[in-house]
């Protein structure tokens, strides 16, 4: 026994301690400052094209699932109803099943958009809803539908199964789980391990800067496509979290708070 408790002492303090990361958070959505860069689309003499997406989309407005495959993208089809002249409705599916809903609607105005997502996760679980409010910065084509055009994205509120995150530390490594069921287990080794539940086929390799700050790269295709880096405040309260998307272009930072 006295051997055994000497073996203990000799143990390095980390094995012990825990995390900064350790824990849930919240994303604070009313302090997330959303990458400002604009988003360019347009539903115009029944067709609807995307030039802000990666790689960009020209699909006919017709309501029909349109294919839209391609590398890093979580979707394959798209469809695309007009509804009024004021508001489309579109619908994301990846091999048949459903990535989300959405509904984008001009202002009577025409200088603010709504746009309402209802949101499925990849492991069959209950959606979640989120809503945008854009501002325009210019006019789509003359004649096409009031939500075409060049817009900013102000504001996003999104349900907390869409805001929550639970992390939880190992001696070399960390792993991540959400209420959607995406999560991932990794080692602070730079190799890549598999994103589980999400529709891409996305891996994350991870970097410990420090004790209170780690860098996460994502891959989708084996391609890069985003990384994160996130550091927890001195007083392990508060983590910011800086998402820089390598394919758009955009990089928004976001607030969490632990619950």
């Amino acid at each position: 026994m006295k051997k055994l408790f000497l073996v203990l002492l000799l143990l390095p303090v980390s094995v012990f301690a825990q995390s900064a990361f350790d824990g849930t958070w919240k994303t604070n959505m009313s302090e997330a400052k959303i990458s400002q860069k604009p988003i360019v689309f347009a539903v115009n003499n029944g067709m609807y094209t995307c030039d802000s997406c990666v790689p960009k989309i020209s699909v006919k407005a017709d309501g029909q699932d349109q294919n839209v495959a391609a590398p890093a993208r979580d979707y394959d089809t798209l469809s695309v109803k007009v509804v009024d002249a004021n508001t489309v409705q579109f619908a994301g599916k990846k091999g048949g099943k459903p990535v989300f809903d959405q509904t984008r609607t001009a202002s009577g105005d025409g200088k603010t958009m709504t746009v309402a997502s209802t949101n499925y996760n990849a492991d069959g679980s209950a959606p979640y809803k989120s809503e945008a409010k854009a501002s325009r910065i210019s006019a789509g084509p003359a004649g096409s539908n009031a939500i075409s055009g060049s817009w900013r994205i102000a504001n996003a509120q999104v349900d907390n199964p869409g805001t929550l995150s639970t992390y939880t530390s190992s001696s070399d490594g960390l792993s991540m789980s959400t209420p959607t069921g995406a999560g991932w287990d990794a080692k602070f080794d730079g190799k890549e391990y598999p994103v589980k539940g999400t529709f891409a086929n996305e891996t994350v390799s991870l970097k410990k800067v420090n004790d209170h700050t780690i860098e996460a790269t994502y891959k989708r295709d084996g391609k890069l496509y985003s990384t994160e880096k996130m550091t927890v405040s001195a007083g392990g309260k508060q983590m910011t979290s800086v998402v820089d998307n390598k394919l758009s272009g955009r990089v928004s930072t976001y607030i969490e708070e632990k619950q």
